[in-house]
């Protein structure tokens, strides 16, 4: 049952509901070997590297950049600016100079290297690399000279791209605005032309998008409330800011992989073309929610209807994760993959906007920078690519792991209470081996979980369940067919 759900803590007491919540956080992040924490020889390279970075002779500290980020976050790896050209705008895109602190070889390298991904689930954090860095020197904080990658993206009126260009200097953001700030400021007017610009930017990248038969997923973030012994799971609405600031990630990862499919060395991020039966099954999860699908409604379309803030919607965009499985990456050096397509955003793709988080980044861009340059691709780049995508696709799993284990754990304290309650859902899958079980999707609290009946399961039909188990101890939730 594979989840993309990201889970956030908006508030916990010290109750028993709260011990028992990061008890459990303690317990997966023993089970799957990961920990917040880095040996002392990493810890002690970050540091010396934070005192001593490679600053570049480039100095962009001119352009009044900003952070758009969630609510307190620390590891910056994007700041932007936008401006009207003649012909239509001018996008500035700051990315975190990784490289400028971490050499091939070093401790820090070593340990990302193992590392792959920052891991995220309610409220911890088992970073990539050391918080000296990730969040403080390397970070793209406000009013704080740093070295960054900047890309400058040319686009004409109607969001097409022109021209791209990406090299070192060093950039100073003006501000950090979560999204709320952001949307707020945009709403009444108030904000700086370079925001502003940011809506109608993003507006015509998600048009052009939609014309191509790409889809990006708006994927749900969850928020749990946890007072005393009740837990209490709500989507969080998604602002129209965050689909725009996607945007600009998205324009840089395409830019990205035709400067490393033109150059024919690089890593690219895939995915190869849906499973009907994954789609079919997400048909069955529609009328679950009581979503209306119609048959001739094409996936990318039918996602373009959702409205994330409703939580029938958010469980749908959830479910449609499915479609991802099978994303991994690719790297090429002489010669182009037979299969370099991102199928979901119907175009060639790559990962190079949050080195801070994910290892893969910092060699993608490294690929950029020396492409747009006319220099040679660093031979520490070069030795690590092939390597990469088995490095990467491990990450990503245990990733994968880590926020399920998360949401299994949030979904049985909110389920708690209600062992032996009947609810209304309907079966949208069943084992292969068996047929007596299967998964189910009920509604009021959304949630996916594993039943079990004396009888072969009625898969895309509406049933009654009964929750037998919600044990948070587990993390196993699971109903019996009534």
């Amino acid at each position: 049952m594979p989840s993309s759900r990201v889970v956030r803590v908006r508030s916990v007491d010290d109750g028993v509901a709260g011990a028992a919540l990061r008890e459990g956080i303690e317990r997966i992040q023993s089970e799957l070997g990961v920990s917040a924490s880095f040996p002392p020889d990493v810890t002690a390279a970050a540091e010396a590297a934070a005192a001593a970075p490679r600053l570049p002779d480039l100095d962009r500290t001119d352009l009044p950049l900003v952070t758009i980020d969630p609510e307190g976050a620390r590891d910056l790896d994007q700041a932007l600016h936008i401006e009207r050209s003649d012909d239509g705008y001018v996008v500035h895109y700051a990315i975190a100079d990784v490289a400028a602190f971490v050499q091939a070889g070093d401790p820090v390298d070593l340990e990302a290297n193992r590392r792959g991904e920052t891991l995220y689930g309610a409220d911890t954090k088992v970073p990539l690399h050391p918080p000296v860095l990730s969040e403080d020197a390397a970070s793209l904080l406000p009013d704080q000279v740093r070295p960054a990658l900047l890309w400058t993206i040319r686009l004409d009126a109607e969001g097409a791209r022109t021209d791209v260009h990406v090299e070192r200097a060093v950039v100073r953001s003006t501000a950090q605005l979560s999204y709320v700030e952001a949307q707020a400021a945009i709403d009444a007017g108030t904000a700086v032309e370079s925001l502003l610009l940011l809506r109608e930017v993003g507006e015509r990248r998600i048009t052009r998008e939609a014309v191509r038969g790409g889809v990006s997923l708006p994927l749900p973030e969850q928020e749990v409330d946890i007072d005393g012994g009740r837990w209490r799971l709500e989507f969080r609405k998604q602002l129209p800011v965050e689909l725009w600031n996607a945007q600009i990630s998205l324009l840089t990862g395409f830019a990205a992989a035709d400067l490393m499919l033109y150059a024919r060395i690089g890593l690219l991020r895939t995915l190869p073309p849906p499973d009907p039966h994954d789609v079919q099954r997400l048909h069955r999860t529609a009328r679950a929610l009581g979503i209306s699908w119609p048959a001739e409604q094409l996936y990318p379309d039918f996602i373009r209807t959702l409205d994330p803030s409703i939580p029938a919607h958010a469980a749908m965009v959830n479910a449609c994760t499915r479609l991802l499985r099978g994303s991994g990456y690719v790297a090429f050096d002489g010669e182009t993959p037979e299969q370099p397509l991102h199928s979901a955003l119907a175009e060639e793709y790559a990962h190079v906007t949050a080195p801070l988080r994910r290892l893969g980044d910092r060699y993608a861009g490294e690929v950029c920078l020396a492409l747009c340059a006319g220099t040679e691709v660093p031979d520490w780049v070069r030795a690590a690519l092939p390597g990469l995508p088995k490095t990467l696709q491990a990450s990503g799993q245990k990733a994968h792991a880590y926020e399920r284990a998360v949401l299994d754990l949030v979904e049985a304290g909110v389920l708690a209470d209600e062992v032996g309650s009947e609810f209304s859902g309907v079966v949208v899958d069943i084992d292969e081996d068996d047929a007596r079980r299967g998964v189910v999707v009920v509604h009021d609290p959304d949630v996916e979980a594993r039943v079990v009946g004396e009888r072969p399961l009625p898969l895309g039909t509406d049933v009654r369940v009964r929750l037998t188990v919600a044990d948070v101890a587990t993390r196993r939730v699971e109903f019996e067919l009534v």
